[in-house]
């Protein structure tokens, strides 16, 4: 089984830390400003060595940056692609966004998404949801609100006039949480904050307030805690000031295009990998317990959030 790097319009392959936030302004608007990753090394095509038949395409959404989303991943698509008897296309895109396009085309066949991407694509894509990680006995994750470790804020009242980094504009911790606060506050990020940059992956957004790029930013809980366990050399030097009510973990979803038989063989290899030693070991690197079948229910609040968001436009 071979896993086969496929290239996105500019493959987000590897990026030293320190090179890739590179803070540009927004088109038409002064005080924002958009990370841009333009720093890439060349990676294999799919042409470029021979693939089976019909290789499983899976995707991951950015939630981390791309070179680490592979690493950690690598070993459980592996594991997936020998169980399955495939090669497995290993697919990145930049935005949240490409990745619900390219589910709804069948232009790839799973993919690990965010909750709020999940949500808002539910209905227009038609994937179907097939597992949720379980960390620490539970299905669902926070929104931190982080700052640099030696600042003076303590609320995000505080944060008032101040850069701020969101990761995604589809993520649900990165982006719609912040702004939901910010509503509750009848404020809006544009004219709350000072500067607003995006850094499209949570460890970049860890990186910037820890470096003191941004003063503020809203991360993935378990994105946050994973490195704080695994390697807290930028955790450490942020502090958490606050956290949001729980929501449902990202999901694995499957393409409507996927056959049902594919799709269910792959449900119950990933129900069952926590009970398998190898499985159990690989599940144990990302901090995951086991896979859980998805409740829908899990996410009413997310959207809940964005119904009342779009109500106050």
């Amino acid at each position: 089984m071979r896993i086969l790097m496929k290239p996105a319009c500019l493959i987000y392959g590897f990026m030293a830390l320190g090179l890739f936030l590179m803070i540009s302004g927004c088109s038409g608007d002064s005080d924002k400003a958009v990370v841009d990753f333009t720093k890439t090394v060349p990676v294999a095509r799919p042409g470029d060595q021979p693939a089976s038949a019909h290789p499983l395409r899976v995707a991951v959404a950015a939630m981390i940056s791309p070179k680490e989303t592979f690493d950690l991943y690598r070993q459980l698509l592996t594991y997936l692609g020998r169980r399955l008897g495939q090669d497995v296309e290993f697919v990145q895109r930049k935005t949240y966004g490409e990745i619900n396009e390219l589910l709804g085309k069948g232009e790839i066949d799973l993919a690990f998404i965010c909750s709020g991407p999940f949500v808002a694509g539910e209905d227009k894509y038609g994937f179907v949801p097939l597992a949720v990680p379980e960390v620490q006995g539970s299905h669902f994750y926070r929104s931190y609100l982080i700052v640099n470790q030696n600042s003076p804020f303590q609320r995000l009242e505080d944060l008032r006039g101040h850069s701020f980094a969101f990761t995604d504009p589809d993520s649900n911790t990165g982006r719609l949480v912040p702004t939901y606060w910010l509503a509750e506050l009848n404020f809006k990020p544009e004219t709350f904050f000072s500067q607003i940059i995006y850094t499209y992956s949570h460890d970049n957004s860890i990186m910037a307030v820890a470096r003191g790029l941004v003063d503020g930013a809203t991360v993935d809980g378990l994105v946050w805690e994973f490195y704080q366990a695994k390697n807290p050399v930028f955790t450490s030097k942020t502090r958490i000031i606050k956290k949001s009510e729980p929501y449902g973990i990202p999901p694995l979803v499957a393409s409507s295009h996927l056959a049902d038989e594919a799709r269910q063989r792959i449900q119950a290899l990933l129900l069952s990998l926590h009970q398998e030693p190898e499985g159990k070991r690989i599940l144990g690197e990302l901090l995951i317990d086991r896979f859980v079948p998805v409740q829908k229910q899990w996410y009413d609040n997310v959207r809940k959030m964005r119904l009342d968001l779009a109500q106050t436009r």
